[in-house]
């Protein structure tokens, strides 16, 4: 079995109804969710003109291999009305794969680890929460290093207990 972190987050709609429909819809064409984080709020990163963001890091054990996986996701997206319009704009869901085992891929369509990781504090804080020891493959730091190093300003408010 294959272990996949995975990012939810949205800042359009019912934004906890939505990170919940994502995890329901990923445990349904995807595998199994064995570990979720609280959710966060966070104001938006990349352009601060529109609402906050609620993420949450997902544990995925899953038979798929990571493109087919990514394929699973963006339809997960479209189906709970994700609509790409521009970069970091507002979005109802998006559903990233932070880590993929310890698999590096470098890809026009696919980037595992995620590119941003060591830069977002929206994303490094959930994943702290449920893989806080795990090794980022490219950097060789914990999670929990890369989130004590993070340059992100933002801040990150923890949503209740799962």
């Amino acid at each position: 079995m294959n272990k996949a972190y995975l990012l939810t987050g949205g800042n359009l709609g019912d934004r906890a109804g939505n990170l919940l429909q994502a995890m329901k819809l990923i445990e349904v064409n995807c595998g199994t969710v064995t570990k979720s984080s609280a959710m966060y709020e966070t104001a938006a990163w990349g352009y601060s003109d529109q609402p906050g963001f609620l993420n949450q890091a997902l544990l995925l054990e899953t038979s798929l291999g990571a493109a087919e996986l990514m394929t699973h996701l963006l339809e997960i997206e479209k189906e709970i009305g994700r609509i790409r319009l521009e970069k970091y704009g507002p979005r109802a869901i998006d559903i990233d794969i932070l880590l993929f085992n310890d698999e590096i891929y470098d890809e026009p369509h696919i980037r595992i680890p995620h590119p941003q990781l060591p830069n977002r504090r929206f994303a490094l804080t959930p994943l702290a929460e449920i893989a806080g020891q795990i090794i980022h493959p490219v950097l060789l730091e914990t999670i929990e290093q890369l989130l004590a190093n993070c340059p992100d300003p933002l801040k990150v408010k923890r949503i209740g207990s799962r």
